[in-house]
């Protein structure tokens, strides 16, 4: 395994040369990956094979700052990736979510402190009294909803208004304060209730969205009343927002509100994805701000690829039986890797020349 490992290093290394030279002084390469179970032998007894977090480990190092969702309650696995990245990362966690709707999970940033500084703030998201999230039998999103008002959905059963208080997020978003370079900005990750793609369980999840996206609108438009746009705070959402598809309500919701997909990721320039779960959704006053590129990574390209299946036969499960042996191989590998592939951006941090050429008009 050692020597399998060095190889595929090798080839994955020359794969993601090109995105590992765009790492510069003057941008910052953002990125979201849902990790799938990491630290969780739920789903898969097995857990991940040694060879896999060095794997992880150097498409991580790609980035200067990564959103992680679906790190779980017991960390022995992700400190392995940290440790395996080095003494100039660092992260910082959530607590897990409590309830059956969490999963036990938590929230992750993890940060080259070469490139990215925390700036000392960090909570997770509690929505105001008014601005619930929609729930199984609950209130209308928030911008249907009076500011005291909790008037029910037509189509579910009648609850009490005090049954609806305190509904929240299923996996409480986290919100964090970095700087890169010049660029200041609120770094907020999610995974949104996924459930079904109808009824109730739909609405919910784009409930959380537009509540998320109507939460973090109404602050900013706020702080930004009477300070210069260089001096605004920016906000960018990312992670698992479980978005079906481009022309999808849950994509209209996260677009709400001013907030946009740069681009360079949005479903136009990224036409081969197979799934738009995962998002980066940005809506900043900084006029200087540049997003200079973009686009999202094939995990299977050089490691379990379809041809390694003879490697790992023996480790994957042979059930279902109904499914093909190459089928539950891809299935299997995707608790290996994962089953989203990491979402991300380049982001111009230098604003020098820009401040300069400020000071130079002043008579």
């Amino acid at each position: 395994m050692r020597q399998r490992c060095a190889e595929r290093l090798v080839t994955m290394r020359a794969s993601l040369a090109p995105l590992r030279a765009k790492r510069k002084d003057s941008s910052i390469l953002l990125a979201t990956w849902n990790i799938r179970d990491l630290g969780s032998n739920k789903f898969n007894p097995a857990g991940r094979l040694d060879e896999s977090f060095y794997y992880l480990a150097e498409v991580a190092s790609c980035f200067d700052l990564i959103a992680l969702q679906e790190v779980n309650e017991d960390l022995d696995d992700f400190e392995r990736l940290v440790g395996i990245l080095g003494r100039n990362w660092n992260y910082l966690l959530t607590d897990t979510t409590e309830g059956s709707r969490g999963n036990g999970e938590r929230m992750a940033f993890l940060f080259n402190r070469d490139k990215v500084w925390f700036r000392n703030i960090a909570g997770e998201i509690v929505l105001p009294k008014g601005q619930l999230v929609v729930p199984a039998a609950a209130v209308r999103p928030p911008d249907e909803q009076g500011s005291a008002e909790t008037s029910l959905v037509p189509d579910l059963p009648k609850t009490k208004p005090e049954a609806m208080e305190g509904q929240q997020f299923a996996r409480t978003p986290f919100l964090v304060a970095f700087q890169a370079g010049w660029f200041r900005f609120n770094l907020c990750t999610v995974h949104i209730y996924y459930g079904k793609d109808s009824g109730a369980a739909l609405r919910q999840r784009i409930g959380e969205i537009q509540a998320l996206v109507s939460f973090f609108a109404k602050r900013q438009d706020k702080e930004s009343r009477g300070v210069l746009p260089q001096q605004a705070e920016n906000y960018v959402l990312l992670g698992d927002f479980n978005v079906v598809s481009p022309a999808h309500e849950t994509m209209k919701a996260l677009t709400a509100k001013k907030f946009t997909v740069p681009e360079q990721i949005d479903g136009a320039h990224l036409v081969d994805r197979n799934h738009f779960y995962d998002q980066i959704a940005v809506r900043v006053k900084d006029p200087r701000f540049k997003v200079t590129d973009g686009g999202i990574l094939d995990l299977y390209q050089d490691v379990f690829t379809d041809a390694d299946l003879p490697l790992y036969a023996d480790l994957v499960p042979k059930t279902p039986k109904r499914t093909s042996e190459l089928g539950r191989y891809q299935r299997w590998r995707t608790w290996q890797m994962s089953d989203h592939s990491p979402l991300w951006v380049e982001i111009e941090t230098d604003f020098s020349d820009s401040y300069l050429r400020d000071i130079s008009r002043v008579p």
